[in-house]
Formats: C-alpha cells, structure tokens, sequence
C-alpha cells in the first residue's frame, strides 16, 4: 500500500507541477498576445492612415485627372458661357474649388509686344455664390506669373512637338498643366494638325488668322476636402493642416501621425490624432477573441488536468478499498480459524479431556464456523442480489412480533444495548429473510458505531400513503455530510477509533441492494457526535 501510495503521489505531483506549468504559460501567453496585438495596433495606427489619404483625395483625384481634361474636348472654343457653365459643373461637384479664372488665348504671328505670339483675348472669372455661379469679365490677371508660365510653356511645345505622334502623359503634365500650392492652372491640347497651323504661325510663315486655346485656372481651398476616417476605430480625430503645423503642447496621452496631401494641396498634411485611451480600447477590444481562445485552452487543459486527476482518485480509492477488504476480510477469516485451530489442537492432543472441556471446544468450533459460515453467505447473498439471482418469497409478517424477536436476541447478544420499538402498523407482506437481514445489519450497525454508555436504539415502523417506514435512529458517533453518501458502497470504511477492526465495508451496502431488491429505498441523516438515523421506506405491495 505504501508503494502504491508513493506512485499516486507521485502522478498527483506531475498533475500539479502541470497545472502550474500549463497557468504559468497562459501567463506568458497572455502577456505576450496582447503585447503584440497592441504592437499590431500602433503600426495600424501609422500605416493605415494611407487609406484615409486615399478616400480623402479621392475627389481631387477625379478633379485633376478626370474633370479638367474635359477642357480639351471643347478644342478652344470656350466662350464665356460655356465656361460658366463647365465652372457650374466643378463648383458643383468639388466644393474645394473656389474660383476659376477663364482664359481665351490666341495664337498668332509674334509682334513686338507680344514676342511669343500668345496673348489674352479675354478674361473671364467665376465663383460659386448661393447655390449658383458669379461670373465677371476680369483682365487684370493677364500680367500674372500663371499666364505667362503656360503660354512659354505652350510656345515651347509647339516649336519642338512631334506631330507624327500623339503626346506622351509625361510631355501633357509638363506643358499642359502648371500645379502650384492652391492652384492648378491647364491649357487644352491641340491637336496635331493645329499643331502645324500654330508652328507656322509662330514662324511667321503664316499671316493669315489666329488659332484658339482656352486656359482655365483654379483656385482651391484644402479645407473644403471632406475627410473620409475610414478607421475611426483608430483614429479620434483628422484634421487637415499648414505642412509647418507642429504644436508643441500635445499632451502626452494623445498619439499623433501625419500624411502629406499631394498636388496642389502640398502645402497642406492630413494630421490625426487619438487619445491613449482610444487605443487602449481597440486593442482589447482585438485582445478579447485571443485572450478567450487562450482561455479556453487554459480550460480545456485543466479539464484533462481533472480527469486525470479524478480518474487517479477513483483508481487510488477502489485500491485502497479492495486492500482493506482484503486485509479485513482475511481477518475476518484469520481469526475464527486461528480459534478453531487451538480447538481442533486441543482436541487431538493426547491429554485426556473432561466432558465439559469437550463440550467448551465442541461450542468454540461450532461458533467459529458458524461466522465463517455467516461471512460467506453474506458474500454470496450480496453476489446473488447483484446477479439477481434470488426471489423474494412474500408471506404475512407481524411486525411487532418480528420486531420484538430481533429486540430479544439482540439485548441477549448485547446486554448494554438499549433498544426501544414504536410499531404503527401490525401486517406486512415481505420476504422475513431478506428483511431480517436489513434488520440484522443496521441494529448491527447501531451498537458498533455508538460511544460506549449510548448505545441505543429506537425502532419506529409507521405507514405513509401506500409505503412502510421503518426508522432506526441511534446516538451514536454519527458521521460527516461528505461521508453519508459513500457509506452505502462497496468495501467503503469510515475511518475513526471504531471501525479498525472486524469490518469489511459489506454491512451497509448489502442493506441497500437488499432494499433496492424489494423496491424499496434507503436514506441516512446522520450528524457528528448527535447519532444517525437510517430510514428504509418499502412499499405495501410489490
């Protein structure tokens, strides 16, 4: 048994060295996952901020490669009415654009104030105003930097261009378009044909006519871009600002990142910024499916941890039963053949033995074998209980009667044994064997586990409905709550000063498949040092 033990603690150390094991890695684990989901996180936090770029500038993207190239489709014939209503369509359509100046340019023979043969017909400028458009005739922008810039620009293209073929987006963003901080300035793209016209006529090798070019020059606002957060998840809050905005009071609990507007708005950056605490919450709330996938394999592994463990238990517990009844039951036999041996030595000796000494050791061995002979039926009848194998023979019993038997016998086996009846209820119809061993078995039971002084014994018999109660209710040692619901199994021994000797753990067990057999039931409440109280309920007929 020691070995034994030794080998179970043993396995019930490796369990627990695995438990710790097993929650000091879920530690580790924990820490480390939400480490890196934050990590993860702050890295959402400064590249994602693309995307709202993205979306941002979306709108400006459509203006720039898609709506001012519109311009070339009217091949210079603007006038001032289309234009205003080309301009109607944009203010429209991008409210970051907030005034459009509308050039009417000629191609002509170079003059001695006009050297480059490109000059203003007219000029005309537009402004969103209530819903609608404002425009007026505006020459004063004739002399500016952005007129000049495209006409050296065009005149430079004309001179150089390769008719032959179509020009390239490299040479149309270079000469057609002029993108300065807040403003974009374009001249629609001749075709090659008129190429050739505006060439010869720059080369003086034609007097004859002017060509027509329109140039439209927008103004633009950054502020007026709506910005799309698309991750409000990280980021609190988006801003455009001056590419120089830099405050220097920014509170240590905010994060901050930035994202430089492209093109016109260059002189302008997205800037974001979140509370702490704002992360703090999109990281739990990534953290929370990790941390309970981890915690479910924390809990799983517990559980096999348990199961382990439980299964150990059973196996130590059915060990530890079935060597105390081995060493109880080889007791049990030892003892009576121990006697029966001195007995039957006494009786072979060659000394001669008087009447009365043949007659002690003839009584000696009859009683030793009549235990032996009662330890085996009672394995054999809790054999044929389980198997079934028994019948139940059914006559009429006078329960005060049978009772008063048992109270007879007992008080002669047990003179300190105090016993008192309270019999409701006179006819019964049951088999007396298998309910005298019921009976037999707890009075038993009642005198062995009682303090010397207190053994009693109350025996109450009473009908409830269509079931008889028998109570047997003792002041004896009684017994734990955790205790009361093993004490019906198999070879199961309390361990206290009463029960080291001459039990096998059968006695209440038997009870129990006896009154299972019948169809009945048995129950026990029992509290320390107050006694217990076994009541076996069977019912009337069967």
């Amino acid at each position: 048994m020691k070995a034994q033990n030794k080998i179970y603690r043993t396995n019930f150390s490796l369990i627990t060295a695995f438990l710790v094991l097993i929650t000091v890695t879920l530690i580790i684990a924990i820490f480390i996952s939400y480490k890196l989901t934050s990590k993860y996180v702050e890295n959402e936090f400064a590249s994602k901020k693309i995307e709202v770029l993205e979306q941002t500038i979306r709108p400006y993207n459509d203006f720039f490669f898609t709506k001012i190239p519109e311009i070339t489709s009217y091949q210079g014939f603007l006038d001032s009415a289309s234009a205003a209503n080309y301009s109607a369509t944009v203010f429209s359509a991008y409210p970051f654009v907030r005034k459009v100046l509308f050039y009417d340019i000629q191609i002509g023979n170079p003059k001695p104030g006009n050297p480059d043969g490109i000059s203003v017909k007219t000029i005309y400028r537009y402004k969103p105003k209530n819903g609608g458009i404002a425009g007026v005739k505006d020459m004063s922008s004739a002399a500016d930097d952005d007129f000049k810039q495209m006409a050296l620009k065009l005149n430079t293209f004309i001179s150089v261009a390769d008719t032959s073929r179509l020009p390239t987006q490299d040479e149309i963003f270079k000469t057609f378009y002029n993108v300065n901080p807040d403003k974009i300035s374009y001249v629609n793209i001749p075709r090659r044909e008129d190429i050739r016209i505006y060439r010869a006529l720059l080369r003086n090798k034609r007097n004859d006519g002017f060509g027509k070019q329109n140039m439209m020059t927008f103004s633009l606002d950054p502020h007026f871009l709506k910005v799309d957060n698309t991750h409000r998840e990280l980021y609190q809050e988006v801003t455009i600002q001056p590419v120089v905005y830099d405050p220097l009071d920014v509170a240590k609990e905010k994060v901050i990142t930035e994202a430089a507007l492209p093109g016109a708005f260059s002189n302008f950056k997205l800037y974001f910024s979140s509370e702490r605490s704002h992360l703090d919450k999109e990281i739990d709330r990534r953290y929370l499916p990790i941390g309970a996938i981890l915690l479910l394999i924390y809990f799983f592994l517990v559980l096999i941890s348990y199961l382990i463990y439980r299964n150990l238990n059973v196996n130590l517990k059915v060990f530890k039963l079935q060597y105390d009844f081995i060493n109880n039951f080889t007791h049990e036999f030892k003892t009576p053949v121990s006697v029966i041996k001195i007995a039957g030595s006494n009786l072979r000796s060659d000394a001669e033995l008087s009447e009365r000494q043949r007659k002690h050791y003839g009584k000696i061995l009859d009683e030793e074998a009549d235990k032996l002979n009662e330890l085996m039926n009672k394995l054999l009848s809790f054999t044929q209980l389980e198997n079934r194998s028994i019948h139940v023979k059914r006559e009429e019993i006078n329960l005060r009667e049978f009772v008063k038997s048992y109270i007879d016998t007992f008080k002669i086996k047990y003179p300190d044994f105090k016993l008192e009846q309270q019999v409701e209820v006179t006819k019964f119809n049951s088999d007396p064997v298998l309910l005298g061993s019921v009976f037999q078995n707890l009075m038993e039971n009642a005198y062995k586990y009682s303090h010397p002084g207190k053994k009693e014994l109350f025996i109450t018999i009473k009908q409830e409905k269509r079931n008889i109660v028998f109570s047997f209710a003792d002041k004896g040692i009684g017994m734990e709550k955790n205790e009361q619901g093993d004490v019906f199994k198999k070879f199961y021994r309390i361990e206290n000063q009463y029960n080291q000797n001459g039990s096998v753990g059968l006695g209440l067990a038997f009870c129990k498949e006896l009154v299972n057999f019948m169809g009945g039931t048995i129950a026990l409440n029992s509290k320390i040092n107050e006694g217990s109280t076994f009541i076996v309920t069977l019912p009337m007929e069967n």
